[in-house]
């Protein structure tokens, strides 16, 4: 069985946006939410500053409280361990939405909630979510950790990265790799 991840190479991305256009026209999100967006987050102290710009989305987490939170269990394990919600399960009561501590997880106008699904649809027929098909950089990575021949395999061995919020213990599966 697979186990799908995905990579953002902090180095080529340089938030155009065009992964959170791909989301909203392939996933037909409404205008007023998003399942992906890009961040450029900075640190340090003059003079050792930094900036990373990142693409962000839910990290379809191994550990994912949204899935133990769920009570009609519409927030669900699939193939892969990626993580959906089933809309006809969902009740709309967003209690997935306070157990995120991502802040990934919005309702739907039509009332139940809604996130990244890392395109399960596209992933079914062999292709890679929309994101990662029109990245202009090639900053976003998806594959199956376990293929030792994946490109993700391969970067998640031969690259420093960080995930977000590791204190969280959720064990998401994005990762962000760093400017070496």
């Amino acid at each position: 069985m697979a186990r799908y991840v995905m990579t953002i190479d902090t180095r080529l991305c340089v938030g155009c946006n065009a992964c959170v256009v791909a989301c909203s026209a392939e996933n037909k999100v409404p205008e007023t939410v998003a399942r992906c967006w890009t961040a450029q987050v900075q640190g340090g102290l003059f003079p050792n500053l930094w900036v990373e710009t990142r693409s962000e989305r839910c990290n379809h987490c191994t550990n994912a409280p949204c899935v133990d939170a769920c009570p009609t269990r519409a927030s669900h394990y699939e193939e892969g361990g990626i993580v959906v919600v089933t809309k006809e399960k969902c009740i709309g009561c967003k209690t997935c939405i306070l157990a995120c501590p991502y802040d990934v997880r919005y309702v739907h106008p039509e009332g139940h909630v809604e996130k990244c699904t890392f395109c399960i649809h596209r992933v079914r027929e062999g292709k890679v979510p929309a994101c990662a098909s029109v990245c202009p950089t090639g900053a976003i990575t998806f594959g199956d950790l376990d293929d030792r021949g994946s490109r993700v395999f391969h970067q998640l061995h031969q690259r420093r990265y960080h995930v977000l919020k590791p204190d969280e213990d959720t064990g998401p599966n994005v990762y962000y790799l760093l400017n070496d």
